[in-house]
C-alpha cells in the first residue's frame, strides 16, 4: 500500500470544473444503471475517503480513481458521510429533505464552483435510522438548512454523478479519536442494510508541505506509518496517531486525520483496508481506503 510518486495535475483546465462536466456527460448513464445492494451482497464496506479541495473537479484522474471504485461496489441503499468541516456536539445530521442545497464552506476560489449542486433524493428513512442508532429518544438533531458540506459533496460527486443515492451528513462530535472511533462502531450496523458509512478527511493536510516540497519527507513517513500500522490492525497505535513520524507537518491539526477512525470503527475488520487511492499530490498523500 506504498503511495505512488508524487504527481501535480498539469492540465490548465478550459473552465473550472470543467472535469467534472465531462464527468457527468460520460458516467451519469453509468451510475444510473449500477446495480443497488442487495442483502446477498453482505455488508458493505466502510471507506475513508481523501475529499481534496473544489479544484479537484479538474482533476480527471482524481475523478476517475472515485468513481471506478464507486462503480466495483453495488450502490448503496444510503450513504452516511462524516466530513472534516464539520463539528458539533452531540452529533447532528444535515437536511434529509430531497434537494437539500449544498454548504459551500469555502473562499477563495472561482465563483463557479458556488453555482454547482448535488441534489440527493430524500433521505428522512436515514434520518429516522440514526436517530434510533445514535439517541436514547430515537432522534437526532436535524439541521434542516444545512446541506453537505465540501468534504462530502465534492468525493460523492466523483464517487455517484447521478446523485441518485440519499445522503446525509453527520456531525463529528468532538475531534477525539477515540470519539470518532466509537461512533463508528455505532454505524456498524448499518452496512448490513446496504448504508454506506465514509469518513471523509485526508491522509495527510499539510499546508507547509505545498510551500516546501522539502518537508515532503515528513508526509511520507506519516503515510508509511499509518500503511504499517493498518496492515497489522493496531487500532491503538492509529488512536494515539500523535506519536507517529511526522505528524506534527502531516497534522498539525485533527481534523483530517480523525474521519478514519470512524472508518474503522464502523469496519467489522480494521486490518482488511486496501487502499483505492495511493497518491501523492502537492506532497500530501490522498491515500483512500476500503476496509471491511
Amino acid at each position: 500500500m506504498n503511495a505512488s510518486t508524487d504527481t501535480t495535475p498539469t492540465a490548465r483546465p478550459t473552465r473550472p470544473a470543467a472535469a467534472y462536466d465531462d464527468h457527468l456527460a460520460r458516467n451519469v448513464p453509468l451510475a444510473l444503471a449500477r446495480r443497488e445492494w442487495t442483502p446477498s451482497d453482505g455488508p458493505l464496506p466502510s471507506l475513508f475517503v481523501s475529499h481534496g479541495a473544489p479544484f479537484t473537479l479538474d482533476d480527471p484522474r482524481w475523478i476517475g480513481d472515485l468513481f471506478a471504485w464507486a462503480q466495483a461496489l453495488p450502490k448503496p441503499r444510503a450513504i452516511v458521510v462524516v466530513s472534516a468541516h464539520w463539528e458539533d456536539a452531540p452529533a447532528a445530521i444535515s437536511g434529509s429533505a430531497a434537494g437539500t442545497p449544498l454548504y459551500y464552506d469555502f473562499s477563495g476560489f472561482h465563483p463557479h464552483y458556488k453555482t454547482l449542486t448535488y441534489a440527493t433524493p430524500d433521505a428522512t428513512h436515514l434520518a429516522r435510522r440514526l436517530g434510533s442508532l445514535l439517541t436514547p429518544g430515537g432522534a437526532v438533531h436535524e439541521f434542516a438548512g444545512r446541506g453537505l458540506d465540501h468534504g462530502a459533496f465534492i468525493p460523492l460527486m466523483a464517487m455517484y454523478p447521478a446523485a441518485d443515492v440519499p445522503v446525509v451528513q453527520l456531525s463529528m462530535p468532538s475531534l477525539r479519536p477515540v470519539d470518532l472511533l466509537a461512533l463508528g462502531e455505532r454505524l456498524r450496523t448499518l452496512r448490513d442494510e446496504g448504508i454506506l458509512v465514509i469518513g471523509s478527511g485526508f491522509m495527510t493536510h499539510s499546508f507547509a508541505v505545498m510551500r516546501d516540497p522539502r518537508l515532503a519527507a515528513h508526509t511520507r513517513a506519516f503515510d508509511e506509518w499509518a500503511v504499517d500500522a493498518l496492515a497489522r490492525a493496531d487500532v491503538d497505535a492509529l488512536t494515539d496517531y500523535r506519536r507517529a513520524p511526522g505528524v506534527a507537518v502531516a497534522h498539525p491539526t485533527a481534523e483530517h486525520y480523525v474521519p478514519l477512525l470512524l472508518t474503522l470503527g464502523a469496519a467489522s475488520d480494521p486490518g482488511s483496508a486496501v487502499s483505492a487511492v495511493d497518491r501523492m499530490i502537492w506532497g500530501n498523500s490522498t491515500r483512500s481506503l476500503q476496509v471491511g
